[in-house]
């Protein structure tokens, strides 16, 4: 029986493949063992125990960006924890190590390295810094794009949440419409900026709102459904068909709905907007390393998405560029078809394919 440990925590973008992973190696192997490797303060704590996996907490230990208290004892606690997941590979025979970046992710590429094999997931166009330590001596890297660059690396997709993997639009519409309860002959925008919100994004398009769904794009009929976050405050502009959701824990509904979206770029979104082959307008994140930006390279070379920088998403602009597609339905379909093509919907399957391919070889290894 095989045990696996799965390394990540802290973001959504980390949680979220990890637990698809989990799940495809549950359904493969019931038997198997499946842990997952976290810290006490990040999403982990509550996302893992309700999904049904044990999780094993290990000390935070950020890597230093400048000379200050924390690089002074950063060796030592960074020691600590590479003991820690040691310990736990001892204890617990862990077969293979996974990882998925983050702050748990680092000291269990190093506890691992010589003792069992390492295969590391890289979610984001421009690899973090745990990602590009580990892939040094990984027995496999998967990577969601074909960009990302990581020598050796192959291009699988992101494991994805199996509502999305196995989402048929069309056949769940109906259920979406009345979830939201939208107008069954009115074609749908979503627009959502995350969770917890895009104040650019909600500003722009409550001021597009009376054009969004007063007629003004051509002869089809729209409405809006828009997920404006929990933390950018918004007034509901109270238009007919202009419906406005706080949050939304049902996205698989809210992409069955959908004929269009507009979202921010992060790893996740892109790679299951691309599986179920959604059309998008993006609206990459400006803070940070420029990463969103890179997660829909692929898209655009492929002429499969849209794109408006944040600091360009004002109303005149938008409205030159969203109304007009929402005018054309080939176009939209266009999109749609070839974000299809680059989606992948079985990713979790082809990192298990990896995951269990490195155990076997380590067997081998062992008996020869």
């Amino acid at each position: 029986m095989t045990t696996y440990l799965l390394a990540g925590g802290g973001t959504a973008g980390h949680v979220n493949p990890l637990l698809a992973t989990a799940d495809s190696i549950r359904a493969a192997h019931p038997d198997a063992t499946v842990l997952v490797l976290g810290t006490k303060e990040g999403l982990e704590t509550r996302l893992v125990p309700e999904r049904g996996y044990e999780l094993l907490t290990i000390d935070k230990v950020p890597f230093p960006r400048r000379l200050n208290g924390a690089a002074v004892k950063f060796p030592v606690r960074f020691q600590r924890a590479v003991r820690q997941v040691r310990e736990i590979i001892r204890d617990r025979g862990v077969d293979v190590v996974v990882g998925f970046g983050g702050f748990a992710s680092t000291p269990a590429y190093v506890a691992a390295r010589k003792r069992v094999p390492v295969i590391v997931h890289e979610a984001n166009a421009i690899p973090g810094l745990a990602n590009r330590l580990g892939a040094k001596w990984a027995a496999g890297v998967a990577v969601v794009f074909p960009n990302t660059p990581l020598a050796g690396a192959k291009a699988i997709g992101m494991p994805l949440r199996r509502e999305i993997a196995e989402l048929d639009r069309e056949a769940s519409r109906a259920e979406a419409i009345d979830y939201f309860g939208l107008d069954a002959e009115r074609r749908t925008l979503v627009v959502t900026g995350g969770s917890q919100g895009a104040k650019r994004i909600n500003e722009t398009i409550r001021e597009l709102g009376p054009k969004l769904v007063g007629g003004a794009h051509g002869d089809d009929a729209w409405q809006v459904v828009h997920i404006v976050g929990r933390l950018s405050p918004f007034d509901d502009p109270q238009l007919p068909h202009y419906h406005v959701v706080e949050y939304c824990d049902r996205m698989d509904l809210a992409f069955a709905a959908a004929d269009f979206i507009v979202t921010r770029a992060g790893s996740s979104t892109v790679s299951e907007l691309s599986a179920v082959g959604l059309p998008a307008l993006y609206v990459p994140y400006a803070v940070g390393n420029g990463e969103q930006a890179k997660n829909i390279a692929t898209l655009l070379e492929a002429n499969a998405a849209m794109t408006i920088a944040d600091g360009e998403f004002l109303p005149a602009r938008v409205e030159g560029a969203l109304l007009p597609v929402l005018a054309d339905a080939a176009r939209r379909t266009e999109f749609g078809r070839r974000a299809g093509q680059l989606g992948a919907r079985d990713a979790a399957e082809q990192l298990l394919a990896m995951i269990d391919a490195a155990v076997a070889d380590a067997a081998r290894g062992a008996r020869a």
